[in-house]
């Protein structure tokens, strides 16, 4: 049999392991990004590692989340990040320069490369042919320095695209789909791979929203060919010797295929409050709309922007709706003011946003109390875009546009307007002076680091205990998100500072859920967090993890993880569980007292945990499914603590 994109990329750059899917390999990474909200902390962590310098081919700092100066903290985290970037010979991209996921795909993406980055969305990577994989912090820093990156080689799914999509469908409502069909959850550890005739119609930024909004489904990564169309995409960049043809051997063997028929699609939504609750357009239309935000790493490419502009042209936005843009790079500004096309949509009443993920992430953009807002971003988990009781629809551009003008939810296919072409530019206009780029090495080596007020070091690791002593500290129910353990929004601009952000863990859950933490932990006590199905789900997000272990969590046991996250709770001391009955979840409240003798002893020796509820004077087998490397880690605290002690 034939091998598949997804396995002749990785068993290319295969250092530990073989193809075999379930078992830990570990890949060697050419390319990283990190992002401001998470890269500070990565770069503090790669700063205790006291490595000289990086060690793969091109590693990006991109300033893109928390743009908005309220305070001295974040300027102060991105003078850290320009000076961190010029010791370590790092490229830096500048406020102000766009999108990290955007800009990259744009000026650095290669075909056939692997591309490891600090946010859960580094695999709209694979919409130009690239294996690129979200992961915490930490991992990043240290794949920065010559180490691999471990994951569980994944079984791969063929999603086969037939047709074309009819006028007012588009790549948005083709990742929809897909995430009607699978789900949120059941996905880790596989990579969902596109082929098919109906690839040839889409065109890189499309590809790049559907790899995007892959995140959602929780696979490791999705991936497309590189083809022509990838080739004129890179042409267009001023990068065609990056180009290299990528496409699966006819014969390739995939472990499950399923079919969507492009031309049979309809324009969709994800509804409150998940990106898997899909409906159509259609069965929502009537619905008063309050706000529109175009924009985000999932739909701000140039030909997203053109699109909306075409469809507003000559129109003025419905008097209830605030109408917010949000251009994905400065190249997609640049080429849309080039083209008349940023006079029209300011002429339709658009606010033109920042260069950044601003209302995405809730730190800017809130609507109002109650409020309908129709975004074309990745996702709407409760109380992300700012407002708790908001109710956010993800949709595409061109329903998005339309939705607008009218004023309401509206199909845009039964709108009488004429679905806009756009063009791709054979060349855009090219400007790369929001770039930093390293000087030589003699010349980093006296650069000094810049440390403001705000910004620590990574907290000390502590082994994991012999015997663990503690109480429930907080029972959740299924799909908690990052999100919900860590805010994002204005909370974010404490991220180097995890003393101060850990006041702020499960805030929109529980509000006392930190002081009665620190409180079990001062008192010589462990704290344990129950959760349900899909825990950890949403953003890379590290501090999801480092903040519980600051507040003395060490077990958190739940019905299911996400992938990421899991790996951030191992990568910092903390042992993810599962219930091996899952009655048990049941049986176990917030409060109660729990035991664990023994317990580095039985997770060193792989042995089944045993915890004994002190409370209801009961106890229940608890599992976990750590390698051997994950084990040393867990044991030691967490992966920092492993590195230090390997020098």
């Amino acid at each position: 049999m034939g091998n598949s994109i997804t396995r002749k990329l990785i068993e290319a750059h295969i250092v530990e392991g073989e193809w075999n899917p379930g078992s830990e390999i570990a890949i060697k990474i050419d390319q990283t990004l990190t992002q401001d909200a998470t890269g500070t902390m990565a770069y503090l962590q790669f700063e205790a590692m006291d490595l000289p310098g990086i060690e793969t081919e091109l590693s990006v700092s991109y300033i893109d989340h928390n743009t908005i100066q309220i305070g001295f903290e974040n300027a102060d985290d991105h003078k850290y990040l320009r000076s961190i970037a010029a010791r370590y010979g790092i490229v830096l991209s500048r406020a102000g320069n766009g999108i990290c996921h955007q800009v990259h795909l744009e000026r650095f993406g290669k075909p056939g490369k692997t591309l490891l980055g600090s946010d859960s969305h580094t695999p709209t990577g694979g919409g130009i042919g690239m294996i690129a994989i979200g992961a915490g912090g930490l991992d990043v820093a240290m794949a920065m320095g010559g180490a691999p990156f471990y994951l569980a080689c994944p079984k791969v799914v063929r999603i086969e695209l037939t047709g074309k999509c009819k006028p007012w469908v588009s790549a948005k409502d083709v990742i929809l789909e897909v995430l009607r069909i699978f789900g949120t959850k059941g996905n880790v550890n596989c990579v969902f791979e596109y082929g098919g005739p109906g690839v040839a119609s889409l065109s890189v930024p499309e590809r790049a929203t559907i790899t995007n909004m892959g995140a959602e489904l929780g696979v490791t990564t999705s991936v497309f060919p590189s083809d022509e169309v990838t080739r004129a995409f890179l042409e267009s960049q001023g990068r065609a010797a990056d180009w290299k043809e990528i496409k699966a051997d006819d014969d390739a063997e995939y472990d499950k295929v399923v079919k969507v028929n492009l031309s049979k699609l309809v324009p969709l939504a994800a509804t409150p409050h998940s990106p898997g609750n899909i409906a159509t357009v259609e069965s929502l239309a009537g619905m008063p709309v309050d706000q529109v935000c175009i924009g985000s790493c999932t739909n701000s490419s140039y030909k997203d922007l053109v699109t909306a502009a075409k469809i507003l042209k000559g129109k003025v936005v419905a008097p209830n709706v605030s109408l917010v843009v949000a251009p994905g790079s400065r190249q997609v500004l640049q080429n849309i003011d080039k083209g008349g096309y940023l006079a029209d949509l300011i002429a339709a009443g658009a606010r033109i946003d920042g260069l950044a993920c601003g209302f995405c992430i809730g730190n800017s953009q809130s609507p109002s109390s109650k409020a309908v807002s129709l975004r074309t971003s990745n996702r709407n988990f409760e109380g992300r875009s700012g407002t708790k009781d908001a109710q956010v629809y993800l949709v595409s551009c061109e329903t998005a546009a339309v939705s607008a003008i009218e004023g309401r939810i509206a199909d845009p296919r039964k709108s009488g307007l004429k679905r806009p072409s756009v063009k791709m530019p054979a060349r855009f206009l090219l400007d790369d002076n929001m770039f930093v780029f390293p000087k030589d090495g003699g010349e980093r080596a006296r650069v000094e680091i810049s440390r403001g007020p705000n910004i620590g070091a990574p907290p000390t690791l502590k082994p994991f205990p012999e015997a663990v002593k503690g109480v429930v500290s907080i029972k959740l129910g299924d799909k908690i998100t990052t999100d919900h353990i860590i805010p994002a929004g204005a909370r974010m601009k404490y991220r180097s500072n995890v003393p101060k952000y850990s006041e702020f863990v499960f805030e929109t859950v529980d509000a006392g859920f930190s002081a009665r933490a620190r409180q079990a932990r001062d008192a010589g006590r462990h704290n344990v967090i129950v959760g349900g199905a899909s825990y950890g789900e949403g953003s890379s997000r590290e501090h999801a993890a480092i903040c519980p272990m600051f507040l003395g969590v060490k077990i958190v046991l739940a019905k299911s993880f996400q992938r990421i996250h899991t790996d951030n709770l191992i990568n910092f001391g903390i042992l993810p569980c599962t219930f091996k009955d899952e009655r048990d979840y049941d049986r176990i409240d917030q409060g109660d007292e729990l035991e664990a003798d023994g317990a580095a002893t039985a997770i060193s020796q792989g042995r089944p945990l045993v915890l004994r509820n002190r409370t209801k004077n009961t106890q229940f087998e608890i599992a976990y499914n750590l390698t051997a490397r994950q084990t040393r880690i867990v044991l030691a605290g967490g992966a920092l603590a492993v590195k230090k002690g390997s020098k």
